[in-house]
């Protein structure tokens, strides 16, 4: 799948950062998590490759801090996907690996030139 050049340098970016951090393209499929974010969800990204959002927002089990499932409509990514806005937020997640994780997630939209829409991404920190 060929992609634009902003979402291929933020790819590039991403991969020379120590923070975890997710891609997704205009549909909300995943098309890149960086080597700290392997570390947060317990696989790496040459395992999984490239995975549609409906797959990757409840793969990981995202939790409120009531234990409450999330809808993958409330999460920070999916919010800056589909509302073309920055969104904050803080949650749980059990990783592939089993470990339950509490996290602060900002996402922002990935807008080209033109105001093309790229996808968007998202920024992890462990609490």
């Amino acid at each position: 799948m060929g992609y634009d050049i902003e979402v291929i340098l933020m790819r590039q970016t991403a991969s020379y950062l120590a923070m975890p951090i997710f891609v997704v393209d205009p549909k909300g499929n995943l098309v890149y998590f960086n080597e700290p974010a392997e570390e947060l969800l317990g696989l790496r990204y040459e395992e999984v490759g490239e995975m549609p959002a409906e797959e990757w927002s409840t793969i990981f089990v995202p939790t409120d801090k009531n234990g409450d499932p999330m809808p993958p409509e409330a999460l920070p990514l999916m919010i800056a996907l589909q509302q073309h806005r920055p969104a904050h937020d803080r949650f749980h997640i059990r990783g592939l690996d089993g470990q339950q994780r509490e996290l602060f997630v900002t996402a922002f939209p990935l807008i080209g030139q033109h105001a093309r829409d790229l996808g968007a991404v998202a920024i992890f920190w462990v609490a």
